[in-house]
């Protein structure tokens, strides 16, 4: 569409705001683009859709970290072109990193990637043999280290394993956070990291770790909320979904060059959509 149909909308001082909003209306089915001006960026939209882009912005305003509008931007993988200068990436990204993750979000980032230095420096068969999970499902071993019943979620053998985990958990764990709230994300994090460990250790021992069981349960838990309570703002693509249970089911196959914890994916998976259906079941029915 040429620039000749877009209209001048709003000015905003950040970029990163600007193009959040920009992103947010082409997911509305509004085009719209960013372009500097002078000390401001503007952000054009459709003339024909001027008032009702106008209305989207008066609310986009009380709230532009919401998760809403943080997810619409990161699945339509769209980028709003910016005449001029921008803003250094770091700061940008240091803007956006800690807008959309809360504290329970963060706090659990920090402790991966702390316990996954830490091994890095050379500690990591001490740091293991301090958190992993109990050798035998007894009260005895659970009252004498009860962090052992989760301490399995924060190791991880690899770089790229961390990173995924910890990618997933960022941008699915932030977003609950932000529309459910601390606790409830706090109980899901609980909830799945438990079930997940104690069926892995019931499957295959106590040498196991990585964060990929709760990682499952936040995606069933938003894939979930997104069919029984789309107006939360909660949300995965089909394509997305697809993926990770295509991934989960590699891991069954056994045609991976790495080991899987099959039984914490499933079942981590399967914690979070019963968490959500738990949730919003009834309100689905209410407004169905």
């Amino acid at each position: 569409m040429s620039q000749q149909q877009l209209q001048a909308l709003v000015g905003l001082a950040q970029h990163n705001i600007a193009l959040l909003f920009a992103n947010y209306l082409q997911s509305e089915n509004i085009n719209a683009t960013v372009v500097q001006e002078e000390e401001q960026f503007v952000v054009y939209c459709q003339s024909e859709y001027y008032q009702q882009a106008k209305e989207i912005f008066d609310e986009f305003i009380q709230n532009p970290h919401h998760a809403k509008y943080q997810q619409a931007a990161w699945h339509s993988g769209e980028t709003t072109t910016v005449v001029g200068h921008t803003p250094p990436f770091l700061t940008t990204f240091k803007q956006q990193f800690l807008a959309h993750a809360g504290l329970i979000t963060l706090v659990v980032f920090a402790l991966c990637w702390l316990v996954f230095i830490g091994s890095a420096l050379g500690w990591q068969r001490h740091i293991f043999n301090e958190i992993h999970f109990f050798t035998e499902l007894s009260s005895e071993q659970f009252f004498d280290n009860p962090f052992r019943l989760i301490g399995p979620v924060f190791f991880h053998y690899s770089l790229l394993h961390i990173a995924f985990n910890t990618m997933w958990w960022w941008q699915l764990g932030g977003a609950i956070e932000q529309v459910m709230g601390k606790v409830e994300l706090l109980q899901l994090f609980f909830i799945a990291a438990i079930v997940s460990n104690v069926g892995q250790f019931i499957a295959a021992g106590p040498n196991f770790g990585g964060l990929s069981g709760v990682v499952y349960a936040v995606v069933g838990y938003v894939w979930w909320a997104g069919w029984l309570a789309p107006e939360k703002g909660l949300m995965l693509s089909k394509s997305i979904i697809g993926f990770l249970i295509f991934w989960l089911l590699l891991g069954y196959v056994d045609v991976l060059p790495v080991a899987m914890a099959n039984t914490a994916h499933l079942l981590g998976l399967i914690s979070g959509c019963c968490l959500a259906w738990l949730r919003f079941a009834r309100q689905a029915k209410v407004n169905l």
